[in-house]
């Protein structure tokens, strides 16, 4: 079954299979998926507003609402969480102002939970912009996805924007500190398992030099009927091959 939406700002804490105990921050439209990515795997279903251009989103949180809201969860909260995670319904480095709101959410954070670490999953498609990454960089954790080795399984798997490539991606990710990449396969017609994709794959983690790789598959809803999870023996055999590289690989 797809996921719904977040509604709100603030979401959780839910317990993260990465994460532990992790407070969601949703920065985009309330409801509505925005994102440069259409993933054919998507937990949310497919994208609404599919742009690379954050500054032509509409209805986008302001900094005074990001922070009432974190405030008032931090303050409300018994214990404070594991880690406060901008995530939501869509890419968060989109948000024209992502820049602060990681600087106000991290001054909330050494206000009121100073035990608690700051992250982000993200998308890696704007992780070329020197200015994004400058950003990203202020948090603790960088949770960057990377799904795909070869250029055609990257246009049919996570279908991105026009512009969105995929070379520049990688170049991003190989310029961004301390990144532990997210890497979601499937099986299928529109599945990203061909060893051919998977070699190039490799060939961009040993560039980027990960601190780790998650490695997963399918576990919720998703949009395409041209999908299927992959086999413990799948991701068993891309773990054996990662790690021949002595990159540090965990399967989720």
């Amino acid at each position: 079954m797809i996921l719904e939406l977040k509604k709100e700002i603030i979401y959780g804490p839910v317990n993260s299979r990465r994460l532990g105990r992790s407070l969601g921050i949703n920065i985009l439209p309330p409801a509505r998926k925005v994102c440069p990515f259409n993933c054919v795997y998507c937990q949310y279903g497919w994208t609404e507003i599919h742009v690379a251009n954050g500054d032509i989103i509409p209805e986008l949180p302001s900094i005074n609402a990001v922070r009432r809201a974190l405030k008032k969860a931090l303050t409300e909260l018994p214990t404070p969480p594991t880690y406060i995670t901008f995530s939501g319904n869509g890419e968060p480095t989109l948000h024209p102002e992502f820049d602060r709101m990681a600087e106000e959410v991290i001054a909330l954070r050494d206000q009121l939970a100073p035990g608690a670490k700051t992250a982000i999953l993200s998308n890696s498609a704007l992780v070329s912009d020197p200015l994004t990454r400058a950003s990203l960089a202020k948090l603790d954790m960088r949770i960057m996805k990377l799904d795909c080795g070869s250029r055609q399984t990257f246009q049919k798997y996570n279908q991105p924007c026009p512009g969105v490539d995929i070379d520049a991606i990688t170049e991003g990710l190989v310029q961004l500190s301390d990144v532990h990449i997210q890497t979601l396969v499937a099986t299928g017609e529109r599945g990203n398992l061909d060893p051919e994709n998977i070699e190039k794959w490799i060939e961009r983690l040993k560039r980027i030099i990960p601190v780790s790789v998650q490695l997963y598959t399918l576990d919720r809803g998703y949009p395409s009927n041209q999908l299927s999870p992959a086999s413990r023996e799948d991701l068993s055999r891309i773990q054996e091959q990662v790690q021949k590289e002595r990159i540090t690989i965990d399967v989720f």
